[in-house]
Order: C-alpha cells, then sequence, then structure tokens
C-alpha cells in the first residue's frame, strides 16, 4: 500500500516509459491491482499508458517538465480514484485525468503568462462555437452541454469525428492532423471551419444561446 510520504514521492518521480510490448497486463488486472492496493498498478499503468497520456499532456502544455509532473499526478489520482471508481476502459479514463491536470495548469500558466502550447488556439476556436459563461473549458465539461456535443459528435461520420475528437478532445495541432490525414493544412483548416459551423448550427438548434 502507499502509506508513507517517501512512497508518495517516488510515485510523483515516475517518468513516462515505453510501452513494453506483449509483457503489458490486461487493463482489468491492472484496475485490478488498484483495488486490491497494490503498487504495481501504478507501475503498470505508466509502463502501459504512460506514453499516450504524455503526448495528451504535452499537446496542451508544449513544456516538457510540466507535462511528465501531469503525468506523474495522473498515476495518484488513479491511485486516490480506484476503489470506488471502476473504469470500463483504463485508457479512456486515465487519458481524462490527465487532461483534467494538463488544462489545470495551463490555465496557471496562461496567467503567469508562461504557456506556450495548443490550447488557447484550439479552444479559442471552439468557443466561438459555445454559449459564452465563464470560459471555454468550463462550458465543455458542463452536463448540458456535453450530452448536446456527444449527440453532434454521434451525428457525424467516423474520419469527422475523429477529425473534431482529435482537434478539440486531443488539441492536435492543424499540422498533426495534415500529416495524420494525409490532406494538405488548408484542407484540415476547411474541414475544421465547416465541423465549426455544423456544431453552431446543432447547438441553436437544440436551443443553446450562442
Amino acid at each position: 500500500m502507499v502509506k508513507s510520504k517517501q512512497h508518495v514521492s517516488s510515485v510523483r518521480k515516475l517518468r513516462v516509459e515505453k510501452w513494453r510490448g506483449g509483457t503489458a497486463l490486461e487493463d482489468a488486472r491492472i484496475v485490478e491491482l488498484y483495488w486490491e492496493r497494490d503498487e504495481a498498478a501504478i507501475a503498470e499503468s505508466s509502463a502501459k499508458y504512460g506514453g499516450y497520456c504524455y503526448q495528451i499532456a504535452f499537446r496542451i502544455l508544449a513544456l516538457r517538465e510540466d507535462a511528465e509532473e501531469c503525468v506523474g499526478d495522473t498515476w495518484l489520482r488513479a491511485w486516490e480514484a480506484m476503489p470506488p471508481s471502476r473504469p470500463g476502459r483504463l485508457d479512456t479514463f486515465l487519458g481524462k485525468i490527465t487532461r483534467n491536470l494538463s488544462l489545470d495548469r495551463w490555465r496557471a500558466l496562461r496567467a503567469q503568462k508562461r504557456w506556450q502550447g495548443q490550447a488557447e488556439l484550439a479552444l479559442t476556436e471552439l468557443g466561438d462555437c459555445l454559449p459564452a459563461s465563464g470560459g471555454v473549458e468550463q462550458e465543455v465539461e458542463a452536463a448540458a452541454l456535453a450530452e448536446s456535443l456527444n449527440r453532434f459528435l454521434e451525428s457525424l461520420p467516423q474520419e469527422k469525428r475523429v477529425l473534431f475528437v482529435r482537434r478539440y478532445w486531443y488539441l492536435c495541432s492543424v499540422e498533426e492532423l495534415a500529416a495524420w490525414s494525409g490532406r494538405r493544412r488548408g484542407t484540415v483548416s476547411a474541414a475544421l471551419f465547416r465541423l465549426r459551423q455544423d456544431l453552431q448550427e446543432h447547438l441553436e438548434r437544440e436551443g443553446f444561446t450562442l
């Protein structure tokens, strides 16, 4: 069990590790380790999903040390959350923790004028389509708006849905999306613009005041 400050400190120092291929445990077993209060759960999470969580954090923060700290804190938050949580998809569960931690760090860095990542541009783009009351990141998390966004995403063809999620959830740059899709940067930007227009029309139909 994680009992002492020394144990917690050692967990915080965990850095991003490479996925160990066939040696990685199944997600269900990793979740069981958390429930059993076995520290191996943290090591296995870091080994299997450290790179994935680091990509999420770095896209938001663009600062290696800050991204690594958010990844390290992800395992602590997961340790605190399981139990009682028993996630059906561990990658999504951990990724959401990392994203929330990274956005919190981004807000702090932005206030200190130290930030230089993708979050500002992507969230500003999306902010033009969302109701304004307290900041884009808070609006995205609001329950009613989240349900409407989910309905919008479900209505999209798979390629458009993935493009939207990569840009506005994982905060991939337009250049990364162009490389991923094999399209020109301008074509991707135009596709994102049309998606934002479609989202705005969807929200207006559902009664949101923009």
